[in-house]
């Protein structure tokens, strides 16, 4: 099998069209590739690919700017601004030694209060939104919410894939927390040649619930790991997001699913100048959901803590 074969796409248009059948043969496909890889590539989302280029020139205006000025919007990860260089070592949650990933992120997350100020503190916080930039904050705002909507119907799906009812996942979804990250994957003549075992993201699974990222093509790009295939370059449509599950979902999945485990590759030597920008939009459940004996969000602080370089400053 190829990675095509294990990843495949899946249009949702019959999927919301409301046929049955079309809606069982879809969440069959889904089934079987989140058994074996945990990622899918999903077109017919409706999401405009005008608003995620004008998402990226908004945000490449802020990357470029001098660490000085970036410097002022600088969090640790988990917070609402700007991870730096060094910030971040991805692999660190699989145990592995490595150097920092090789980006830097500008990272938003859930701000709407549920009026608990323990849960607000942690988890609703205001999102800090670059002065240089002020057209950042309506795109961004915009393409949120198109990804609310978007992972509501994919969850929906993955409950009718599980067997389960269509609102299995959804309703613990009342008022979830999710995260949104902007990674910039700058050549080596902003971070430099690469330190042996160092990518722009180390080897790793995602945390949570459902992922879904807008990429670009590259030759240092997104790579998704399998036992039958090991390492592969993940297959790329311009049009589709590619979507996987975090360890929460494969956990209440009771292991059917996997959680799918990713790197993204080092610039490449035979074009190191290459530059590529994601769109990555985590989407989570309630806080304090339990999930078969865990605490949803005691999990996911957890592995943000593990992930986050000792000493990287704010």
């Amino acid at each position: 099998m190829s990675s095509a074969s294990r990843i495949p796409t899946v249009d949702l248009r019959p999927w919301l069209s409301g046929d049955p059948e079309a809606r069982a043969r879809t969440a069959r496909t889904v089934d079987g590739a989140l058994r074996t890889a945990g990622f899918l590539l999903v077109t017919g989302h409706g999401v405009d690919p005008a608003l995620r280029s004008a998402i990226r020139e908004s945000a490449r205006g802020f990357f470029r700017l001098p660490d000085d000025a970036k410097r002022a919007y600088a969090v640790k990860v988990g917070g609402r601004g700007w991870l730096g260089p060094g910030a971040e070592a991805n692999s660190y949650a699989e145990g592995t030694a490595a150097p920092p990933d090789l980006k830097e992120s500008l990272s938003f997350a859930a701000d709407e209060p549920t009026g608990d100020a323990v849960v607000d503190a942690e988890w609703f916080a205001p999102n800090t939104w670059p002065s240089e930039t002020p057209g950042l904050r309506a795109l961004v705002e915009t393409y949120l919410a198109q990804m609310r909507s978007l992972s509501g119907f994919l969850l929906e799906l993955l409950g009718v894939a599980l067997g389960e009812e269509e609102d299995f996942f959804t309703r613990h979804t009342g008022h979830p927390t999710w995260g949104f990250n902007i990674n910039w994957y700058p050549g080596t003549e902003v971070v430099g040649p690469p330190e042996p075992g160092q990518f722009r993201i180390g080897p790793h699974t995602d945390f949570g619930t459902v992922t879904v990222l807008d990429r670009q093509a590259g030759r240092g790009g997104l790579q998704v790991f399998t036992e039958e295939g090991g390492w592969e370059d993940a297959p790329f449509d311009p049009d589709a997001f590619t979507v996987n599950i975090g360890d929460l979902m494969a956990r209440w999945t009771g292991g059917r699913w996997r959680s799918g485990r990713h790197r993204v590759l080092p610039p490449p030597a035979e074009l190191p100048a290459e530059e590529l920008m994601s769109l990555v939009y985590f989407y989570e459940c309630d806080p304090g959901t339990d999930v078969r004996g865990v605490d949803s969000h005691v999990y996911l602080r957890g592995q943000l803590d593990a992930i986050t370089v000792p000493g990287a400053a704010e």
